[in-house]
C-alpha cells in the first residue's frame, strides 16, 4: 500500500506489510491499543538531531546515540567518526585515507557543516521531530513492547535500538506505524503556536519533505504542575530505564542544589529514587511533585534526497571548537589559562554528591 497510489515516488512511500517476527506483530498490537487511552498527537519539545550514513545499498544507517538536542552535538559526533575511520585507516596502511578523514574532522572543528562526504560515503545531520501521544490520565508512559533490559543504575551499557537503523522509507511496516506515520506526516504548526520563522520552516518542509520514517521510541521524564506536564529534562534516554536511571540522578544528586532541599527533604528524595530503582515504574510521588516516564515517537521527514538536515530556524548556538577558540582569543581571553574564579558552592556540592552517587552505584550487587 502507499499512500498516493501507483507509480508515486520511493521517499513518499508508506508500505505496510506482515511483521516478520511475533515480537513485531506485539508491538504493532500495542501501538493500535495506545490509541484509544492516548488519543492526541501532541510536540515533546524540540527536535533531536543524529548522524546518519548514506549506504550504497540504499536507505540511511543511523551511528549511536541519535539524540542531541541541537544540530551541533550532531557535528561533534561526525568529526569523532571521521577521526575512528582514520585510525582504522592508520592501521590498515592507507595513508591517503587517514588523511582524508583527518581532514574532514579538522573542518568540522571550524566550520558549521551539516553534510559532507568521506570515503565515497556521504554524511549527514539528520533531524527529527518529537511527539507524545497523550489523553486524560496525561502523556503515554513506555508500553510493555518497549525493550528494556537493563538493570537499575546501568542502562549506559544496554543496547541502543536506533544504532545501525536503517532510513528507508520503502521498508514495510505495520498498520498501527503505518497509520501514524501518515498522521505525523499531515501535522504542520498551526499560526500563533511558534514563532515565524519556525513556522515557515514547519511548511516549508511538509513540500519539500513529504515522506517521512520512524525511528524507535525514546524516552523522557515529565513533571505534572498545575494539572499540566511539561518536560522535566530536555535529554531523551534510549530505553525507559535510561529515563529511570536518569531521573534517580537527579533526584539525589541534581535537585538537592537547584532545590535548595533540606536536610529532610534530601532523605525523602533518596528514598524515591530508591523505590524508582527497585519498582522500575513509570509514575513516580515524591514530596508534592508527580514525575512519569514518557514515551516519545521521532519521525524523520524524508525528500528526494534523503533524511531532512537542520532547518534554518532550529536553535543552533553552539560554535565549533576551533571557532570559539578564536572569537575568545579576538576578546582578549585566554582559552589555556586556568579559570581565575575558584568553583562556588553549589558546584562543590553538585561534584561531593556526583562523587557520592558514583559510589553508591560502584557498591551495588553484580556492579563491576
Amino acid at each position: 500500500m502507499t499512500e498516493y497510489g501507483d507509480g508515486v515516488p520511493g521517499y513518499r512511500t508508506i508500505r505496510v506489510g506482515v511483521p516478520q517476527a511475533p515480537v513485531a506483530d506485539l508491538a504493532d498490537l500495542a501501538a493500535w491499543q495506545a490509541r484509544d487511552p492516548y488519543p492526541d498527537l501532541l510536540s515533546a519539545g524540540h527536535p533531536v538531531f543524529g548522524l546518519a550514513r548514506e549506504r550504497e545499498e540504499g536507505g540511511w544507517e543511523l551511528h549511536p546515540y541519535f539524540g542531541a538536542p541541537m544540530p551541533q552535538g550532531a557535528r561533534e559526533s561526525m568529526a569523532m567518526e571521521f577521526r575512528r575511520l582514520a585510525a582504522e585507516a592508520g592501521r590498515a596502511g592507507d595513508r591517503a585515507g587517514r588523511a582524508e578523514c583527518l581532514r574532514a574532522a579538522e573542518r568540522l572543528d571550524g566550520e558549521k557543516i551539516d553534510e559532507t562526504t568521506v570515503l565515497g560515503a556521504r554524511y549527514r545531520v539528520v533531524r527529527a521531530e518529537r511527539f507524545i501521544r497523550s489523553g486524560p490520565d496525561g502523556p503515554e508512559p513506555p508500553r510493555s513492547t518497549d525493550p528494556d533490559p537493563a538493570p537499575a543504575g546501568r542502562a549506559d551499557r544496554a543496547h541502543d535500538p536506533a544504532a545501525g537503523f536503517v532510513i528507508d522509507p520503502t521498508v514495510p511496516t505495520g498498520v498501527s506505524e503505518a497509520i501514524l506515520k501518515a498522521e505525523l506526516l499531515a501535522l504542520v504548526r498551526a499560526a500563533g503556536t511558534a514563532p515565524p520563522p519556525v513556522l515557515r520552516d514547519s511548511r516549508l518542509a511538509a513540500r519539500t519533505h513529504p515522506g517521512g520514517v520512524l525511528l524507535p521510541a525514546a524516552f523522557m521524564v515529565a513533571e505534572c504542575v498545575g494539572g499540566r506536564w511539561a518536560p522535566e529534562s530536555s535529554l531523551d534516554a534510549t530505553t525507559p530505564q535510561g529515563a529511570r536511571d536518569g531521573l534517580a540522578l537527579a533526584l539525589r544528586v541534581l535537585d538537592p542544589v537547584r532545590r535548595g532541599l533540606s536536610a529532610a527533604e534530601r532523605g525523602q528524595y533518596a528514598r524515591a529514587a530508591d523505590r524508582l530503582d527497585r519498582e522500575r515504574g513509570c509514575d513516580l510521588r515524591v514530596a508534592d511533585r508527580l514525575l512519569r516516564v514518557v514515551r516519545t515517537e521521532r519521525l524523520v521527514r524524508i525528500g528526494p534526497d534523503g533524511p531532512e538536515g537542520p532547518r534554518s530556524s532550529d536553535f543552533d548556538p553552539d560554535l565549533p571548537v576551533l571557532e570559539l577558540d578564536r572569537r575568545l582569543r579576538a576578546r582578549g581571553g585566554d582559552p589555556d589559562a586556568e579559570s581565575p574564579e575558584p568553583p562556588d558552592e553549589a558546584t562543590r556540592e553538585l561534584a561531593r554528591l556526583f562523587r557520592r552517587e558514583e559510589r553508591r552505584r560502584r557498591e551495588q550487587p553484580g556492579r563491576r
